[in-house]
């Protein structure tokens, strides 16, 4: 009994994500039940340098499990990418009895999580990041909601670009990844897709299809464009020259890390903080919880680093049969 874990924390880093709110809530409760001091860190890994640190309760997470972004804050740390600023933030959790700490976030967040396991701290990385580009797991928190959110986005301006018969170009988050980008080509019936991962079409062969489609009879032109690729503006510029035909480029931006998670999001955020909280209470660390082929797993945070994530090819091949 003497070796049982008695305080953890938890907090957030990176980008935010919704979602996260549902998996701190998680790691404070899974975390209560079993008879463990929680600590929130606030403001992620310069929250910790600077000893931001709060008791979290039962109450403390009541009312925040519908919220978006993350009640704990996030930041970026420069600091906490050197050495010293690594051996302040474990000699932190130590000054504040921190044996465990969870961490939401991405691969960097996951990198800092392995350097403080190496500086003596007992640390478990949760996915939680928009962009779906964590290869050990199926899921990250925040894609679902930021999908949909995009997705209601896309069809409210494809309403407007049908009625004008406009081109549009909407750019959706995703920094190199396209998973949001391919998801929403399928979900919003795009004519055409860029995503960073592959070749992409040639701008004289986007201009061939919409030229080819206006003969074909369609009234509207759309392309969902990957951050990864960017330059739509430019590129609706290009489109515009070409072919005559009225081009709009909208870029969505931050919209898809806010609003209320949904309930994809916020069923795998809980499972995945209480997971954590079972590796920490039964030793484990330096993992990271993931969701594969339908169950809850966990990697050694290296082997889950050096994973190399692609699109799915059948999902291409669906998005180009169906653009046409």
């Amino acid at each position: 009994m003497s070796n049982k874990i008695k305080t953890i924390g938890v907090l957030t880093s990176g980008g935010d994500a919704p979602g996260m709110n549902a998996a701190i809530r998680a790691v404070v409760r899974a975390g209560i039940d079993k008879g463990i001091i929680v600590k929130g860190i606030q403001k992620g890994y310069n929250g910790l340098l600077n000893g931001d640190i709060i008791d979290l309760t039962s109450r403390s997470v009541s009312d925040t499990i519908q919220r978006g972004g993350t009640i704990l804050y996030t930041a970026r740390c420069k600091e906490f990418m050197t050495l010293e600023g690594q051996q302040k933030g474990a000699d932190m959790c130590r000054k504040n009895g921190i044996e465990g700490l969870v961490v939401i976030g991405g691969d960097g967040s996951f990198m800092g999580a392995k350097k403080l396991y190496e500086q003596g701290i007992n640390t478990i990385g949760v996915p939680g990041t928009i962009d779906l580009d964590i290869a050990c797991t199926d899921y990250t928190i925040g894609f679902d909601t930021a999908v949909n959110t995009a997705m209601e986005a896309i069809d409210k301006i494809r309403d407007t670009s049908t009625s004008h018969e406009r081109c549009s170009i909407i750019e959706v988050m995703g920094r190199n990844a396209g998973y949001i980008a391919l998801w929403c080509g399928i979900s919003n019936g795009a004519e055409d897709v860029l995503l960073p991962e592959i070749d992409n079409i040639s701008e004289e062969q986007l201009i061939q299809n919409i030229i080819e489609n206006r003969k074909k009879g369609k009234k509207h032109h759309l392309i969902v464009n990957a951050e990864g690729i960017g330059k739509s503006e430019e590129l609706a510029k290009k489109i515009e020259a070409a072919t005559g035909v009225e081009t709009r480029a909208t870029i969505l931006g931050h919209m898809q890390r806010g609003g209320s998670p949904t309930a994809v999001d916020r069923m795998h955020a809980s499972m995945m903080g209480a997971y954590a909280v079972d590796l920490l209470a039964d030793g484990q660390s330096n993992r990271v919880v993931a969701y594969k082929d339908g169950k809850y797993v966990d990697f050694d945070i290296m082997e889950a680093l050096s994973m190399k994530k692609t699109l799915d090819q059948f999902q291409l091949n669906v998005c180009k049969i169906l653009s046409k």
